[in-house]
């Protein structure tokens, strides 16, 4: 590429960063500087299209206060970027702003061997900031080129609490004494629950939006990135996943509901959703590696609003949307998660994984005031802790509370609320 490019649009990009707004600041941002940024490994930032990765990059520079240089790949003049393109890029880069120690680059994975020159760079003493929407993409160039002198975050659509601050309520946990914040937090978790925490959507209300990042997904993270020539299968597979989330699966039968060839280009499609943070599936637990890997998963959607909007004919069972949201909860706090089904064909929602065993269970239910309801619930909680030796176990409601003790045991009923507000303010 021409240097005089680079530099327009550096001086674009730079222009257009000092007019963005610094936005909400994600709870992901103070882990990074007290832990990472003091660090001389490269910073790693994944995570779906327009889930905030490039505001998230904005707020680093900020609170570093860092003259550094930002750099966003997504400029589609950069069409035939390429990998020796790099060094006229940090020429253009340093004849426009001077010198500088730290590289912030945006969707770093869309220029095929990127790492090559980050590893030049990084062993020249550079810090480096990144973002990119494919984990698979990432983690391979990354432990090839990058193996130890990295550290990789996931960044997910709004949290709760971020959700609250972007509607400018700073949430407190005493806020669960007071009746009045305790309504107003209710009626602000139920809108989170169907509206979910895409930073866009929630800013313009506008359908499309989420549609133009479900497409983009499927088109240019997938059908093109892999050069997929039959696309049709791959997006009938991504529209029952997002109709049917929280809903157990097996590859055989999709393979046969999509009438493909081999079960191994559904485990292919799967993994290809996955990479771009699409979807998340979970296996059942069991101490037997290959028990586990023939029985159905179970799949998850990154955003409620996104299955909201994009779902065919999307059931109206709320308990999947909360059942859901839990799981993403989990994964923001880092749980190795599983679902269980006991001896006698009892499933629970989640189990969480320690070390080498199950350390502690959840169920999803939506209300336990209906008393069969309620029985099963319980008769599955208390059949998998027995077996799995747990003590203690959660069953999450959208607005029930009860503690239950049997045989020094306990299962506790909480709203989710509640649970999601343990994080959620000092």
């Amino acid at each position: 590429m021409e240097k005089q490019l680079l530099k327009e649009i550096i001086y674009d990009q730079r222009e257009q960063l000092k007019a963005k707004k610094e936005g909400v600041k994600r709870e992901a941002l103070h882990g990074l500087l007290k832990r990472f940024a003091v660090l001389p490994h490269a910073i790693v930032i994944a995570g779906i299209r327009r889930s905030g990765k490039s505001t998230l990059l904005c707020q680093i520079m900020n609170a570093l206060d860092a003259k550094g240089y930002y750099f966003n790949f997504e400029d589609e003049r950069l069409i035939h970027f390429e990998v020796a393109d790099f060094q006229k890029l940090y020429e253009a880069l340093a004849e426009l702003e001077g010198e500088r120690r730290i590289f912030f680059f945006d969707e770093i994975q869309n220029v095929g061997g990127w790492e090559r020159f980050v590893r030049r760079m990084h062993d020249q003493g550079y810090k480096f900031f990144l973002t990119g929407s494919n984990a698979s993409l990432l983690s391979r160039e990354l432990g090839t080129k990058l193996t130890g002198r990295h550290i990789s975050i996931t960044l997910y659509p709004f949290s709760f609490a971020e959700y609250l601050r972007f509607h400018d309520y700073q949430p407190k946990k005493d806020d669960l004494y007071s009746t009045k914040r305790r309504v107003e937090l209710k009626r602000y978790f139920d809108r989170y629950l169907q509206e979910g925490g895409m930073p866009e959507y929630l800013q313009y209300r506008t359908k499309e939006s989420l549609k133009k990042v479900y497409d983009d997904i499927l088109y240019r993270d997938i059908i093109v990135r892999y050069d997929l020539k039959e696309s049709k299968s791959l997006r009938e597979l991504s529209l029952y996943f997002i109709s049917n989330i929280a809903a157990p699966f097996s590859y055989n039968k999709l393979k046969n509901f999509l009438q493909l060839g081999s079960v191994n280009t559904v485990k292919s499609y799967l993994e290809y959703l996955e990479n771009s943070f699409l979807f998340f599936s979970i296996s059942r637990f069991s101490h037997s590696l290959k028990q586990q890997s023939v029985s159905p998963k179970k799949i998850y959607c990154i955003d409620n609003g996104l299955a909201q909007n994009i779902a065919f004919a999307f059931s109206e069972n709320k308990g999947k949307f909360l059942e859901n949201l839990v799981f993403l909860e989990l994964q923001r706090r880092r749980k190795e998660v599983y679902y269980y089904k006991t001896k006698d064909g009892f499933e629970v929602d989640f189990a969480i994984k320690e070390g080498r065993e199950i350390k502690k269970l959840i169920q999803v239910a939506w209300s336990l005031e209906k008393a069969d309801v309620k029985e099963r619930e319980l008769r599955a909680l208390s059949a998998a802790m027995k077996e799995l030796r747990v003590n203690k176990s959660l069953i999450l409601t959208d607005d029930y509370e009860e503690t239950v003790r049997f045989e020094k045991k306990t299962i506790k009923a909480l709203p989710v609320y509640k649970w999601l507000m343990e994080g959620a303010g000092g």
